[in-house]
């Protein structure tokens, strides 16, 4: 069971979303029709994940997540009516965790708040080759430019990748939570990303996420 927040403008549209993931076994802890009611609900109420619409009245979904910032502990599922590539990539680029047209079913809907929860990021079929395909331009657009890691450095970003916080970091490696923040904001610069969902993705297109 995880514990959600639903942010969309419609209210008939999220109290519809809200009873589908509660049926599904999921705790509904607040829901929104507004980008900076959801800010304030998601810092005060710290769900494991917030449903977000990307068209708001007052913030759009993408002002959110930038409001939220890197360190937020909850994971962003957008659901949009857009499947344009160009929102995607932008919610992408701003830390969202997945990403699902609003076509989607309520089971698809449960089934990718459990894996976003969890961790993993989950996309509307189709539009994981998109996001994957553009990193990878772009990985290989600066390749030659982009500093390497160091071997502290890689094996840090390997356990971020692996969903660990800096305190089980810290521990698997030995070192102060200060000291693993330094090198994950060190590899941010280098690789010039803004947030550990990115490092994420950039470690799986990379290789070195595995054990």
């Amino acid at each position: 069971m995880a514990t959600l927040i639903v942010v969309d403008d419609h209210p008939i549209w999220r109290e519809a979303i809200a009873r589908d993931l509660t049926a599904a076994g999921h705790r509904v802890l607040a829901v929104c029709g507004e980008g900076r009611a959801a800010l304030t609900a998601i810092r005060e109420l710290r769900p494991d994940v917030a449903i977000l619409d990307l068209q708001l009245p007052d913030l759009t979904g993408v002002g959110v997540l930038q409001g939220l910032g890197e360190d937020c502990p909850t994971a962003v599922l957008i659901l949009s009516a857009s499947g344009e590539s160009s929102d995607v990539l932008e919610a992408m680029k701003a830390g969202a965790r997945g990403y699902l047209v609003k076509s989607a079913s309520a089971a698809e809907l449960a089934d990718a708040v459990e894996r976003v929860a969890a961790g993993d990021a989950v996309f509307t079929p189709g539009l994981a080759g998109l996001v994957l395909g553009e990193y990878r331009r772009l990985a290989n657009a600066n390749e030659e430019e982009r500093p390497k890691l160091s071997e502290r450095e890689t094996e840090v970003l390997r356990l971020v990748a692996k969903g660990l916080n800096y305190r089980e970091i810290a521990e698997r490696l030995v070192l102060s939570q200060r000291t693993v923040q330094n090198h994950v904001q060190h590899i941010l610069t280098k690789l010039q990303l803004h947030n550990r969902s990115q490092l994420v993705r950039y470690a799986i297109e990379q290789g070195i996420d595995g054990d």
